[in-house]
Formats: C-alpha cells, sequence, structure tokens
C-alpha cells in the first residue's frame, strides 16, 4: 500500500510540473536532417501551448507524447517561414486527431489573415471531415489575437504570459515571450539581435531559451546558400551570437540558459563544447544545448 501510495503521489506531481519540451532546435528555413524547424511546448495542468510552428511541429508533438487535442494555445514570435510554416497545419491536423475545444492563437499581424486563408485554402477537406466523419466545426473554434505592443498577452489558471518586442529586422513587430507558472519561469526568445528588452522581460527567470549564432561558421553556412547574396548581412543584423546570448542570461541573471534556434542548425565542425563554450564567456549559469524532443 505504501509502495501504492508513492508511485501515485510521483505521477501526481509529475503531472503537476510545468514542463518544457523543446520540439525543433534548428535555424532557417532549410528542411534537415540533422534537426527540426523551430517550435517548443510548454505543459502546465495538462494544457499544451506551443510557441512557434516551424515544419514538422505537429509530428514533433507526437514524437514528444504530448496529445494534439490537447493544444489550447499557439504563440507566434514572428512571421518567417522556419518559425510559421505549420501554423495551420497544427491546428487542422490536431482537429483531425480530435480537437473539440477552443484554440486560441497569439502573434503579430497579419496572422488573422494567414489563419482565414489557411482556412479558405483547406475548405474542401474542412468541409468533407465535418460531413463525413461528424466532426465539429473547425473555424468556430479559432480565436485570433494579433499583437502589437509589449505587456500582459494572457492569464488562465495555469500560466501568465508577457510579450515583449524585440529587434529581428525586417520583421516587425518580432516578439518573445516570457510564461510564469507557479512552479517555474520560462522565457522563449525567438529570433532577435541584441536585446535590452529582452533582458527586463527574462529578469530572474528560470530558463531562457535563446536563439544563438555561431559567428565563425557563418561563411561556411552562406557558401551553401548561392541564392541568397544578402544572407550573412541579414544574419548578423538579426541574430544573436552565442557570446551575446550568454551576456543576455548574466545581465537578466536567469538560472539556466538552452541554447536553441541554431545558426548554422548542421554544421560538423561546430560541436556543442564550442556551443557551451561561447556562452560561457559571459553567463555563469547552467548552460544547456538543445536538441530536439529534450525535455528541459
Amino acid at each position: 500500500m505504501a509502495g501504492a501510495a508513492c508511485c501515485a503521489s510521483n505521477s501526481k506531481a509529475q503531472s503537476a510540473k510545468t514542463r518544457l519540451i523543446l520540439l525543433g532546435t534548428g535555424g532557417g528555413p532549410r528542411p534537415r536532417k540533422a534537426s527540426s524547424a523551430s517550435a517548443q511546448v510548454i505543459i502546465s495542468g495538462n494544457t499544451a501551448y506551443v510557441i512557434d510552428c516551424g515544419n514538422g511541429v505537429a509530428r514533433q508533438l507526437v514524437f514528444a507524447d504530448v496529445a494534439l487535442p490537447t493544444v489550447r494555445h499557439i504563440f507566434l514570435t514572428h512571421h518567417h517561414s522556419d518559425h510559421n510554416a505549420d501554423y495551420g497545419n497544427l491546428i487542422w491536423l490536431a482537429w483531425a486527431a480530435g480537437l473539440r475545444t477552443r484554440v486560441d492563437t497569439w502573434g503579430p499581424p497579419p496572422l488573422a489573415k494567414m489563419t482565414r486563408l489557411f482556412f479558405e485554402m483547406n475548405a474542401s477537406d474542412i468541409e468533407t471531415r465535418i460531413s463525413n466523419e461528424g466532426r465539429v466545426p473547425l473555424i468556430p473554434l479559432v480565436h485570433v489575437h494579433e499583437l502589437h505592443n509589449d505587456g500582459l498577452v494572457m492569464r488562465d489558471g495555469n500560466v501568465s504570459v508577457t510579450a515583449t518586442l524585440v529587434r529581428h529586422p525586417p520583421v516587425v513587430p518580432a516578439f518573445a515571450y516570457r510564461f510564469d507558472a507557479a512552479d517555474r519561469s520560462i522565457v522563449i526568445s525567438g529570433d532577435t539581435a541584441l536585446s535590452d528588452n529582452l533582458v527586463k522581460l527574462a529578469r530572474g527567470a528560470d530558463i531562457l531559451v535563446h536563439a544563438v549564432l555561431y559567428v565563425p561558421a557563418l561563411d561556411r553556412l552562406v557558401a551553401r546558400v548561392p541564392n541568397a547574396t544578402a544572407l550573412k548581412a541579414s544574419i548578423m543584423a538579426n541574430q544573436t551570437s552565442a557570446q551575446d546570448a550568454g551576456r543576455v542570461a548574466q545581465a537578466a541573471g536567469v538560472k539556466t540558459l538552452v541554447l536553441s534556434h541554431f545558426v548554422p542548425a548542421d554544421d560538423p565542425e561546430v560541436t556543442d563544447q564550442m556551443w557551451i563554450d561561447a556562452a560561457r564567456v559571459y553567463f555563469r549559469g547552467s548552460v544547456i544545448v538543445g536538441k530536439d524532443l529534450l525535455e528541459i
């Protein structure tokens, strides 16, 4: 009996914990074998909060054993294809997997237009499945909220979510998000250059997931994309080096820095230790090199 009570207690504690799972940790829109595109999920109170929807996010949720019908909120940091390519697909496929409850989506304009056009594009399939399979109508489930400024985004019984504007030129606006739950606080940087706003948002957080660039490998990355003549200048202007991600984490006083959205994402000459060493130039806390499906 005592052993059964212990197991039940541990199970209850596990379900009560606010979980962070990295679904995709690669930066850039090019599909890769090594990693999926940018996405993560926070699970609190058996509710899934998805942040960014890079290619393959629905399948990554399945690999992470997160039931698609538990998705209640989707947050987009900005509108680059490695962050929003599967935004509509996630909603559509979750519905196909049994979603019957409201989903709220949050992000910069033109999120409402994107959502409407996605449903128009796939109207035939949606209408067929409603009439032929007895599914609930999909469109009334989805409630879109366009964000323009810093501040509180939403609050429910599990988390409070706050956004801040970050610098990711030429994409404006771009946001970072902070999730405050009863047991931990998690900040997702999105894509950004070095940002004072992000330092303020992340102040005292338990975890900061920060997109990172390894500058010495940039020329090798650009050499593989001959049609993008301005790519190097663009990346340098709108991303944060691993060293500067460590600088942000140190200034914010976070406990753990999680490196993600790696640029380059699949350079065999850049080792995990090189990412860690770069971040530790300025940061004195714990550093984790993000991997697809890693739970933190």
